[in-house]
């Protein structure tokens, strides 16, 4: 490469790192607060805060670099023409289109980590947060076996533990079940053991008595009982997960099994569409850093500054984001469709063109290079 696409190239890079920086640690602390007041509050460790706060990070990283790449063609776009670099390259001849090589150089290194990060450590980060968290919300010990204390682990669920033996048996337990409208069970039992089961934990309870309230005809029904399991996996949700799209490796998207996928009860159209996503999402950073770059030097003098500029950009980046949502939503019901997760880079491409063909006129009329944003007239 020539001196001059390794300077831009090197000021590129050194702006994106610091923007990905900054944005991935305001993103990751505001996801991590919320993270923290669900585990904390559930009576977890902060080990395990820590564990997935941190299997969350890929996904922040995937979210941010596009945008630290925009944020980073524009900075250094500004910069340049502030200073008269852009003036200076111009005057030597330099076309504006060879300016981008270094830029679309920038935008397919940005590239190749959000494709890592698609490819490799998205799906094994989603797979193992997703075991994660369904092996707490199976470990009841912290939300639910509490001794001497009222909780409340579901609407209408109501348990006491006098006490916990450190066999783990329960000693006096009491639980009120009024999740059926009309009608409301208390059972009290001396002693009770929480075992697993197929279907997720079950509270099994020994010697006790069921208190069965019914409104209507206002009757107490009595039931003395030797040993009775209560579904306490019912509590916290069905036993096992269903297995996301997202988490399967590329090479089982590539040639995927219709029997596998049926019993995961994913559609085909589902992962020929997070395939096409995952070579076509890291191109848009090369679209982020060309459309941001050729934005500001395309604008003309303004004693305001370049925020029509920037504006402008952040405009057509939104209408992009609108109409690959809107894409997505064929593609997932049509395996056919899958093509269209390109929209937004084809849009993309479209958007930088007009530009190229907008700046080949207005060079066409005389004008070589936007004036300064310092500069007087």
């Amino acid at each position: 490469m020539r001196s001059i696409d390794r300077y831009l190239l090197v000021q590129l890079l050194t702006v994106f790192a610091f923007f990905s920086l900054v944005l991935i640690s305001v993103y990751w602390v505001n996801r991590a607060a919320r993270l923290f007041d669900a585990i904390v509050g559930d009576g977890q460790s902060f080990w395990v805060f820590l564990e997935l706060s941190a299997l969350t990070l890929p996904n922040v990283i995937r979210v941010v670099l596009p945008l630290s790449a925009f944020a980073a063609a524009v900075y250094v776009a500004m910069r340049m023409t502030r200073d008269n670099e852009l003036v200076v390259l111009q005057g030597t001849g330099l076309s504006f289109a060879r300016m981008l090589v270094p830029v679309s150089v920038f935008g397919l290194v940005v590239a190749v980590m959000l494709a890592f990060l698609m490819h490799v450590l998205m799906p094994l980060s989603r797979m193992q947060l997703a075991e994660r968290q369904v092996q707490i919300a199976e470990n009841i010990t912290a939300r639910l076996l509490r001794s001497g204390e009222f909780l409340q682990p579901a609407d209408g669920i109501v348990v006491f533990l006098r006490d916990i033996t450190p066999e783990g048996k329960l000693v006096d337990v009491f639980l009120s079940d009024a999740r059926t409208a009309g009608t409301r069970v208390e059972y009290n039992a001396a002693s009770a053991l929480l075992v697993p089961g197929k279907l997720g934990p079950a509270l099994v309870m020994l010697d006790g008595v069921a208190l069965i309230y019914r409104e209507g005809p206002d009757r107490l029904g009595t039931l003395s009982f030797d040993e009775l399991t209560f579904d306490v996996g019912g509590l916290i949700g069905p036993a096992g997960r269903r297995t996301d799209v997202r988490e399967l490796p590329t090479r089982v998207l590539i040639a995927p099994d219709a029997t596998n996928l049926q019993a995961l009860g994913i559609a085909m159209a589902e992962v020929r569409f997070e395939l096409a996503s995952r070579f076509a999402q890291p191109l848009l950073a090369v679209m982020t850093s060309l459309i941001g770059f050729v934005a500001i030097c395309l604008g003309q003098f303004s004693r305001l500054g370049a925020w029509r500029q920037v504006v402008g950009a952040i405009i057509v980046l939104a209408l992009v984001q609108l109409a690959s949502n809107a894409a997505s939503g064929f593609a997932l019901r049509n395996a056919a469709l899958a093509w269209l997760a390109f929209v937004p880079v084809l849009l993309g491409t479209g958007v930088v063109a007009a530009m190229l063909w907008w700046a080949s006129r207005a060079r066409g009329r005389g004008w070589t290079a936007r004036a300064p944003l310092g500069a007087v007239t």
